[in-house]
């Protein structure tokens, strides 16, 4: 059985193309920096250098960041695929574009796709093209070096477009695009999977291959939900029930399972369930829990993600593509970039096997410094407490909270079934019972500013507690016009015993961006936020904070500051 990873085709800008007809691909964007732009710019996560902004693999120990780019300008348009390079997914150096668009099928550019490795382990990219009548057709390129460990160079197929819609399969040209990795099945013919909608219908639409060139569209796709919108950016890959390990894409057998992940709706779903290899289908364990109504990856920005395996060290690793939370008069006229990536996280399969568990890669720990602890803290009701000696413009910050009693906390109502629409309701100026208490990161010495991350726990009818995880950027910015910032509060439920557990929170700050893993990873929430003056630089602070009437205990809080890395 050939060997797969995957390398994905990267989301740094989510946008609607403008004479494109209706393509939204997964893509992203980046610009110079400007002087006064730099208190947005991040510290140690993935941005290009300029201008526009797909995903990763490993070959000869490098690993390989290929992102969709526009080389002259910071719209839409001229999108080829950038390359950067890396030997610890932290530090990043930037090579020459790997693809170009230059042939009549991805004329209008080469957008988002996958990386193979096939037996032997020779890379090959399958990419979305788009040609001078719109439509999107799936091509493939390989390297001209396979002694390169850096791929500089690639070839494109002669045999490209290998898909094109036509009146045969009747396929919508406008919605069809970004291929799978593709996996190896015991019967030696290669499977990928193109997104899809019919009718309103996602659809990952199934494709079988001998050589790789010539693809055959299955009777029946691998997966498919009514009316659930157009699937982008559609992710398959194989779990372990009794590993954290991660497996190769082609693994099949006892002891795994697989995930289905689509992007839609600027949400990435996804599903655990089971690979039939007879009917050649995916079923998931749950319907309740299929696409669109089950998990994400993350409750807040965070869309387009791509998982490859890392064979140096057998894990899955997930990137994300983190978009701006302001509209794009102010990102064109006044700050002229947009986009970046969030920290590449290792996934596995919880023990309970219905969820996935996510985590920052561990080498972005070497980038800590300065440590802070402090032990076992009460947080008394309605205190704010400052965790000072850490940057706080660019830190680390790991906690856990107990309660020693839950007398207190508020009774949950039988109407509540968002948790994002209960957090902004219960937001963290709202005084509650337990809760709500967390950390005010990128916040101003006056408290005039501040993004909230925070625990809630409520009372059920059946004397259980209800644990919601929200981040709230109500007080992010006094930025206005305040119409051109998105200051959501997001929320997601968190399948926490607090009589039995902890509360763990996990922070990563970065200038403009917040990414918070609650529960060991099992609910992660991402935001982008920009503070005025008052809250960049050594004017950030970092407090720790209880709006709730009843103390709380911190346990072992532990704060870093992050060193920049090497990003550009």
């Amino acid at each position: 059985m050939g060997y797969v990873s995957s390398v994905w085709l990267g989301v740094l800008v989510f946008i609607s193309i403008h004479g494109y007809g209706n393509i939204r691909l997964c893509e992203a964007s980046s610009r110079v920096i400007q002087t006064s732009d730099q208190i947005y710019h991040t510290g140690y996560h993935f941005q290009p250098a300029k201008y526009w902004m797909n995903g990763p693999m490993i070959y000869m120990g490098i690993y390989h960041f290929f992102y969709q780019y526009n080389p002259y300008d910071a719209q839409a348009g001229n999108i080829v695929w950038g390359h950067s390079t890396s030997t610890d997914l932290v530090n990043w150096t930037p090579q020459p574009p790997a693809l170009l668009r230059s042939e009549p099928y991805d004329f209008k550019g080469c957008f988002s796709g996958s990386t193979t490795l096939l037996s032997g382990g020779k890379p090959a990219i399958l990419y979305t093209g788009v040609d001078f009548s719109d439509n999107q057709v799936q091509n493939l390129a390989f390297p001209k070096n396979l002694a390169d460990p850096y791929l500089i160079e690639w070839v494109k197929s002669p045999y490209n477009p290998l898909i094109a819609p036509n009146s045969v399969n009747k396929i919508d040209g406008q919605n069809f695009r970004d291929p799978t990795t593709a996996w190896l099945n015991p019967d030696g013919n290669w499977r990928m999977v193109v997104g899809n909608q019919q009718n309103g219908n996602g659809i990952g639409l199934l494709y079988r291959s001998k050589n790789f060139i010539d693809w055959i569209q299955a009777e029946n796709p691998l997966h498919f939900m009514n009316n659930s919108g157009m699937w982008e950016c559609p992710d398959f890959f194989p779990v372990s029930t009794i590993s954290q390990n991660g497996l190769e894409t082609s693994t099949m057998g006892p002891n795994v399972k697989h995930v289905f992940k689509a992007s839609k709706a600027s949400t990435d779903y996804y599903t655990i369930g089971i690979y039939n290899l007879n009917k050649d289908i995916f079923i998931p364990d749950n319907k309740s829990l299929d696409i669109g109504l089950g998990f994400r990856y993350d409750y807040g920005k965070f869309y387009a993600s791509k998982s490859f395996f890392d064979n140096a060290t057998n894990r899955r690793i997930l990137f994300g593509w983190v978009n701006e939370s302001v509209n794009n008069r102010e990102i064109n006229s006044i700050r002229g970039w947009a986009g970046l990536q969030g920290i590449p996280r290792r996934i596995w399969l919880q023990k309970s096997g219905n969820q996935l568990l996510q985590w920052p890669i561990v080498e972005i720990e070497n980038l800590r410094m300065n440590p802070v602890v402090q032990d076992t803290t009460l947080l008394m009701p309605g205190s704010v407490r400052e965790i000072s000696g850490v940057t706080a413009t660019q830190a680390d910050v790991e906690m856990s909270f107990s309660t020693k009693t839950l007398e207190k906390a508020e009774k949950w109502e039988a109407n509540w079934t968002n948790p994002q629409e209960v957090c902004s309701i219960k937001s963290a100026s709202v005084k509650g019972g337990v809760g709500p208490f967390g950390l005010l990161v990128l916040a101003s010495k006056d408290m005039q500013e501040y993004t909230a991350i925070f625990f809630r726990i409520f009372k059920g009818d059946n004397n259980n507690f209800i644990v919601l995880m929200c981040s709230d950027q109500t007080k992010s910015s006094l930025h206005l016009p305040s119409s051109d910032y998105d200051k959501t509060t997001y929320g997601a439920f968190l399948n926490v015993d607090p009589v039995q557990e902890k509360l763990s929170l996990r922070t990563l700050i970065d200038h403009s961006i917040v990414e918070s893993f609650g529960g060991e990873g099992k609910v992660c929430i991402t935001a982008r936020v920009y503070p005025t003056n008052l809250a960049v630089d050594g004017a950030t602070h970092l407090y720790a904070f209880n709006n709730g009437s009843q103390s709380v205990d911190i346990s072992k809080l532990t704060a870093w500051s992050m060193k920049t890395a090497q990003i550009n």
